[in-house]
This record gives structure tokens, sequence and C-alpha cells, in this order.
């Protein structure tokens, strides 16, 4: 597996109701757009705003596999987005310690970043929107793309 200077990671979370059963999907790509890997998987009971975190722990631990390097992080989660930029003030103590955790996280790169993106805008969101489908519906997915 190549070592790359900069990854792109779109994450999703979600749950069915809120608060619910939550699944995350995660694409991550080189910064060329090629796809490197996918995972999806259900977290149990949580909130929309927990998984969604859930889901940029995860994929951080993920791309610790592709760089140390510079890591952006894309998601459809505005306020996810805002509170990691320092926008809001996180209010909710229930999303403190997975605050925390994707901060603890970030010190494996050198930098990371954090954009917000339309679902309805951009191919990867969309697919890891649908991976976190596929897990709600019985079918989690964890795979290595190889880049020929």
């Amino acid at each position: 597996m190549g070592y790359f200077e900069h990854i792109c990671l779109f994450t999703d979370g979600g749950c069915k109701g809120n608060p619910g059963p939550g699944s995350i999907g995660i694409v991550i790509c080189d910064d060329n757009n090629n796809l490197l890997y996918e995972f999806s998987e259900c977290i149990g009971h949580c909130t929309n705003n927990q998984a969604e975190y859930r889901a940029l722990i995860k994929g951080l631990d993920l791309c610790a596999r592709y760089t140390r390097k510079k890591v952006t992080a894309y998601t459809d989660s505005e306020i996810v987005v805002k509170q990691m930029n320092g926008v809001y003030r996180l209010k909710n103590d229930g999303l403190r310690s997975q605050f925390q955790e994707v901060k603890d996280r970030e010190r494996v790169f050198e930098n990371v970043v954090y954009q917000h993106v339309n679902k309805s805008s951009n191919q990867r969101i969309k697919r890891a929107d649908d991976l976190l489908n596929q897990a709600h519906s019985g079918r989690p997915c964890d795979k290595c793309i190889v880049i020929p």
C-alpha cells in the first residue's frame, strides 16, 4: 500500500430515527480522486450527530494507513464541520468526548482540514451515504481498493 502526501476522506453517519440504530459510511481517495478504501458498519443506538462524529473518528483511523501528512475531510454535516473548525461552540455534552476523540486523532497528521459538501453535488459523499445505508440493510463493507 502506498504512502500519500494528501488523502481525501469522505464520511457520512446517520441513524434510523433520531436517536435510533446508526451506521457510518467512509470513502478514502488520493488527491487525484482515485478510490483507495471503502468502509461501512452499524454502530448501535445513537443520534445523527453522534453517527457523523463516529464516521469521522473511524475515517481518520483508516487514513493513518495511507498518510501522516495532510487529510482533507469532507462531510455533509455542516454542524460537525463548524464545530471542528471552531466556528460553533460545542454545547452538547454528549458530543464532547467524540469531538475530543477526533482532536486526538488529528495529532497523527501534519494537517487536517474539514470541508462541508452537499450530498447532492459530490459523488464520493453520495457513495459514503450508500455505504451507510448498505450497513443498515445488513451488508457492511470493509474493502481496500488496489490501484494499478
